[in-house]
């Protein structure tokens, strides 16, 4: 691994509202680290592939994972009032869908080789939970991708690819094996893990402490359980 770089792998799924508001921390942390440059790469993990092609309102699917609609608005309203602490609008209304989003990271597994995975990942974020875009629709990805200059041809293309889906899975299963259950995961220099949506200080106490740093544990996550998501 490169010694004179940060090395940090980002675990997330784009329908967790916890890696948006991780992604907003880490930012925060990287404007006022001032040591060695930080490289960031992202993952994919999903949290529910057992989700339908056309996706489910989502407060029907809320309320099947939860059942409690007090739970569910105390939740959403949490996560409303921190996020606008990050800068992030979340919107949780009536037309929000949860999908699933094997074929977002397809997706996103191309326009890493094409270098705007970054990118198109806050793309994404801001489209599934500020603007309430049906991201399960091909036209709407088509139109997302058109402005990173992909024809709608080769959107689907990607989006029909087997092999890509196929990488996936197995990048998937690769941080599942490693132990990663819940999402956001930061993993830094391959060695130390940050857990959940921490705090800016917790990510620069890590890059100060690097080579000896332990997991820091308890962060808000969304994990395969349903909790919080």
């Amino acid at each position: 691994m490169d010694k004179e770089h940060i090395h940090v792998a980002i675990v997330s799924d784009v329908a967790c509202p916890w890696c948006y508001i991780g992604k907003r921390r880490l930012e925060k942390a990287l404007a006022q680290w001032q040591g060695a440059p930080v490289v960031i790469t992202w993952h994919p993990f999903q949290l529910d592939p057992t989700l339908p092609e056309e996706g489910l309102d989502m407060r029907t699917y809320l309320s099947q994972k939860f059942g409690d609609t007090q739970q569910i608005q105390e939740m959403t309203d949490r996560l409303t009032a921190l996020g606008a602490e990050e800068g992030i609008d979340f919107n949780f209304g009536p037309p929000m869908r949860a999908v699933r989003t094997l074929p977002l990271h397809q997706l996103m597994h191309v326009a890493g080789e094409e270098g705007f995975k970054d990118a198109l990942k806050e793309r994404f974020f801001k489209a599934y939970f500020t603007e309430n875009l049906h991201l399960n629709e091909a036209e709407v990805l088509e139109g997302i991708m058109s402005h990173f200059g992909w024809e709608a041809e080769k959107t689907r293309a990607v989006l029909n690819d087997d092999t890509i889906a196929y990488s996936v899975k197995q990048e998937i299963g690769h941080y599942q094996q490693r132990g990663v259950s819940g999402v956001p995961f930061f993993i830094v220099n391959d060695t130390y893990g940050i857990s959940g949506a921490q705090p800016p200080e917790a990510f620069l106490e890590v890059f100060a402490k690097v080579s000896n740093v332990p997991t820091i544990p308890d962060g808000k996550s969304c994990g395969t359980n349903g909790a919080d998501c």
